[in-house]
């Protein structure tokens, strides 16, 4: 496991902590945690990037031609 230093403006490092807290969990808990969902949310959006680039449009629009023009089904209507 890394050891690191961080600077954090007091505000932030307060309002962490605080947050912490009421998580019942550690600070050095709560900021690897931050940390982890901000690399997740980073890593998904460059995957549904690079998938977006490969797809064809014209093969999406194919396959929408194939859906009939219909009302949906009672309850589907959302």
């Amino acid at each position: 496991m890394s050891q690191l230093a961080l600077r954090l403006p007091d505000s932030l490092h307060e309002r962490a902590r605080m947050l912490a807290q009421r998580d019942n969990t550690s600070l050095n808990q709560f900021i690897a945690l931050a940390v982890a969902e901000k690399v997740s949310a980073l890593e998904t959006a460059s995957f549904f990037s690079e998938r977006a680039a490969r797809g064809n449009l014209d093969d999406l629009r194919a396959i929408l031609d194939k859906v009939p023009d219909e009302a949906p089904t009672a309850g589907d209507e959302r």
